[in-house]
């Protein structure tokens, strides 16, 4: 025990309060950050992507919902006081890693203070490693682990999703977007979300048409893993890819895939996923039933629900930075 403490003590970088994060730049926070997973790695032998993914996905929670409390330090991973502490605890803020673990609390020290503070970036993600240590080590019971922790299987999915993209690049700075087909090329583009479409009973328009011809290549616009692949009635040929911020990129009225892509595979920004078409409005091979375009839709996932946004003022963003090379 003695050791590890040392090893805590000498391996973790201080914690950082908000008011000293503002100050420093984000590269310097993903560096704290992603130095803090490989720390906890050392020390716990859990690979250090899981929890980076875990920290993603509700740093990306945080952003996304008003009803969730601000990140006090640099970890975003969110555990309850009376979990922390025991729910029969009658000391809901109680930091003494004995009378924690009395009350069946699940809070410990990870850096060798003799405190278990909720507050702490080094005890937080000790903590969480150690909940998540208890089903086992390998990924089958990593799963099990986040489930019993998150009671969603999605939280499961997307969570396993971004420690496979972590592990991929060693990084976590995955934020790069690209225009979803090659700019300086015959498109045309404006924000058709929201409005009414007919075909297939009433409903709205839950993305964006890019107009181009056949075969223009469509492009991956994010890191992110391939979550959905086939056909739609609606969509026709189409791709989904979720990146590491909970968004689910949609690429609809393909002519088809690039060889070799399948669900659950890799993707960087700016790979070729398929070609322009007007495939869709009907059983599978459906084709030519209005001008060939790319419809992409984003959807948020807020850790309860998704919902579809206008993707056109980022489209537009992506799109004025890669003229800008």
């Amino acid at each position: 025990m003695l050791s590890f403490l040392l090893l805590s003590i000498l391996s973790f970088p201080e914690s950082h309060s908000v008011a000293s994060s503002t100050a420093i730049s984000e590269k310097e926070m993903l560096e704290k950050r992603l130095e803090l997973f490989k720390n906890m790695e050392t020390a716990v032998q859990l690979p250090w992507y899981y929890l980076a993914a875990a920290d993603q996905y509700e740093r990306s929670i945080r952003q996304a919902r008003n009803d969730v409390e601000s990140v006090k330090g640099n970890i975003s991973i969110h555990i309850k006081p009376a979990q922390w502490s025991g729910a029969l605890n009658p000391n809901q803020e109680d930091t003494n890693p004995y009378s924690i673990s009395v009350f069946n609390g699940i809070g410990k020290d990870g850096n060798g203070d003799h405190v278990a503070d909720l507050t702490s970036d080094e005890d937080l993600l000790f903590t969480f490693a150690n909940f998540l240590l208890a089903y086992g080590s390998d990924e089958d019971n990593i799963r099990i682990g986040l489930w019993n922790f998150y009671k969603r299987d999605k939280a499961v999915g997307i969570i396993m999703g971004n420690a496979k993209l972590f592990k991929k690049f060693n990084r976590i700075d995955l934020q790069e977007k690209a225009f979803p087909v090659p700019v300086k090329t015959n498109y045309t583009y404006r924000s058709t979300w929201g409005v009414a479409r007919g075909w297939g009973g009433r409903r709205s328009h839950e993305g964006t048409d890019i107009f181009a011809h056949y075969s223009l290549p469509v492009r991956a616009t994010c890191y992110g893993i391939v979550e959905m692949k086939g056909w739609n009635k609606y969509g026709g040929w189409r791709i989904g890819i979720r990146d590491i911020n909970n968004t689910y990129h949609y690429f609809a009225h393909l002519n088809g895939f690039k060889d070799g892509i399948k669900v659950g595979d890799i993707v960087k920004p700016g790979q070729v996923i398929g070609g322009v078409g007007s495939t869709g409005y009907g059983p599978p091979g459906t084709s030519g039933k209005f001008p060939p375009h790319l419809h992409f839709g984003m959807y948020k996932d807020n850790g309860k629900i998704e919902w579809s946004f206008d993707p056109t003022p980022h489209l537009r963003a992506w799109e004025r930075k890669e003229l800008s090379k």
